[in-house]
């Protein structure tokens, strides 16, 4: 089963685009992160900048309207996020409860959805995707 844990660094929504990392806390993650690559349960890992570099774009009316970031409304934003493969939920959960996060931030796990999780009609809809790559693997 492939998970998605996303850190959410709380007070993020407002770190100006020159947002300066904490070179102990870098390398404590980093040694989490190679233990999560030794181990063999991890696929991917992305730091995210943070929301005032971004841009979101919205559909009302069916027209898409591009709003440069930070966002006012935001009230929790990913930091980043790990990619893994693990057997279980509780897997996930016990590699979350081992990240070196600080008080100010949470690891929320979703299991990522796979083709066999949807029914045959949807499976249908959806035929040809899975050969897209890194998309819908079962």
């Amino acid at each position: 089963m492939r998970f998605m844990m996303l850190m959410i660094p709380l007070g993020y929504e407002s770190a100006p685009p020159d947002v300066q990392l904490d070179p102990e806390r870098v390398a404590a993650m980093m040694r989490y992160n190679e233990a999560l690559k030794d181990a063999g349960v991890l696929i991917t890992l992305e730091g995210l900048h943070p929301p005032s570099m971004g841009a979101r774009v919205s559909f009302a009316g069916g027209k898409p309207v591009v709003t440069d970031g930070p966002f006012a409304e935001a009230k929790e934003v990913l930091g980043g996020y790990w990619m893994i493969e693990v057997a279980s939920r509780e897997e996930a959960i016990a590699w979350a409860r081992q990240c070196p996060a600080s008080d100010n931030e949470i690891i929320e796990i979703r299991q990522v959805q796979e083709m066999t999780d949807f029914s045959e009609e949807v499976q249908q809809a959806a035929a040809g995707f899975a050969e897209l790559p890194h998309a819908g693997r079962a």
